[in-house]
């Protein structure tokens, strides 16, 4: 396959994802608002929505992730400028945001070490401090839909989402708080035992 072709695919699915993101967002902060008025018929439709949004988000993330194990190069080339140049695609026009699943073993990690659980912002910080070597400029933009979060926090905790769908982090913990499953505890035992020695 031609690495120009799948970095193409890829960074069309980083977009849709951020897309989809970022509507969420928005129906959100709406259905905030909605709540905040006391309409809460409104509240509740865009709840809904929300949450269908959120499963459609689950979907496409799942397509990518059959993409990346099926069809994607196993190394991901870092787009040159030229070809940036040459195609532009849009908010993710620097290149591709590192990708999701890249942060898996990190909160894994970082959960692992606190004892089982904690605090998302703590596991945002450790998951930063090891992966800011691998982390690409447009990882730390801003999102357009808030200022005040960089790219790689929002994908760090949708990736917490892929996690709890997939039975590795547990869907019931306190809200704020993130805690592996034994699901996950087994998973990051066995990548650990087959990591090569360095």
């Amino acid at each position: 396959m031609n690495d120009s072709n799948s970095i193409n695919v890829e960074a069309a699915f980083d977009m849709l994802l951020e897309e989809i993101e970022t509507e969420i967002e928005c129906l959100s902060q709406i259905g905030s608002g909605a709540f905040e008025d006391r309409n809460y018929e409104k509240a509740k439709e865009i709840l809904d929505r929300v949450s269908n949004v959120t499963e459609f988000r689950a979907k496409v993330n799942s397509l990518y992730r059959e993409w990346q194990s099926s069809f994607a190069e196993k190394e991901q080339p870092k787009p040159t400028d030229t070809h940036n140049e040459r195609r532009n695609l849009g908010r993710l026009r620097r290149g591709l945001r590192t990708r999701e699943n890249a942060y898996y073993q990190p909160i894994l990690e970082a959960l692992e070490n606190f004892g089982g659980s904690a605090q998302m912002t703590d596991v945002l910080d450790y998951v930063f401090n090891k992966m800011r070597n691998i982390l690409r400029d447009v990882d730390n933009e801003p999102l357009s839909s808030d200022p005040q979060m960089p790219r790689w926090r929002s994908t760090a905790q949708w990736a917490r989402n892929s996690l709890v769908k997939d039975g590795l982090l547990l869907n019931n913990s306190p809200r704020g708080v993130w805690e592996i499953s034994q699901s996950g505890r087994e998973l990051l035992k066995k990548s650990k035992h087959i990591r090569p020695e360095k």
